[in-house]
């Protein structure tokens, strides 16, 4: 279960386990950008549902993992991708700018987690795999709440790992900078290419966490840099 699945980050992930041979939910609030994500990752070989919701709320994340169930009996890796990072000097910050933040970059990742965490358990166990951010680490001028929310996800994976590992749930946030997406582009149009990571190289590390030999390493933060 992917949320944020629809372009970048989330979107060469699903298509990095479609070739692996996964089942797909996939979530975004666009149900045109979804739908066309979903397609796409069927091309790829991939059984797959799309579901159009707002993971910030509890009926959206509830919404997803319904569909996991009903589709596919079940879920094994969640991952946590929906985000966004309003810039702002501090004094400038709206409150709107400031709840943005707030809930496509802590309640998402709290309200998927919570969903997800008792079909997990009831599989056995399996894995959620947060995005955070270098900023989370490194925050730029104007990131302020940005990389403090990206803080809490990395504070929240420690906790859910701990709380995990008796029910064989693992936890990890992979932390990028730069990465060439449409959101890098709308924050910093002239940011250098060369310099930006692919989408795909985030998602070959979300990929690798999930491997079961990576279970020692459960509650890390991995930041990815170019």
């Amino acid at each position: 279960m992917i949320t944020g699945a629809s372009r970048g980050i989330g979107l060469a992930t699903a298509l990095r386990f479609a070739r692996a041979g996964a089942r797909l939910v996939l979530a975004a609030r666009d149900p045109q950008a979804i739908e066309a994500a979903r397609r796409e990752v069927e091309r790829a070989g991939a059984a797959c549902e799309a579901v159009a919701a707002d993971v910030a709320t509890r009926a959206g994340a509830e919404s997803l993992v319904a569909a996991a169930r009903r589709r596919f009996g079940g879920l094994d890796v969640l991952v946590n991708n929906a985000g966004a990072a309003p810039r702002a000097p501090l004094d400038e910050l709206t409150d709107e700018q400031f709840e943005l933040a707030l809930a496509a970059n802590v309640r998402s990742v709290f309200y998927a987690t919570r969903a997800a965490w008792r079909p997990l358990r009831e599989r056995g166990g399996g894995v959620v795999v947060s995005v955070s951010s270098l900023a989370s680490d490194d925050p730029f001028p104007g990131f302020a709440v940005y990389g403090a929310c990206k803080a809490w996800v990395n504070l929240f994976t420690r906790a859910i790992a701990a709380e995990g590992r008796p029910l064989g749930i693992r936890a990890f946030a992979v932390a990028p900078g730069a990465v060439e997406t449409g959101m890098l582009r709308g924050l910093f149009p002239d940011f250098p290419a060369p310099q930006a990571l692919a989408p795909d190289d985030v998602a070959g590390v979300i990929e690798s966490v999930c491997a079961a030999g990576m279970a020692h390493a459960s509650g890390q933060t991995i930041f990815v840099r170019k």
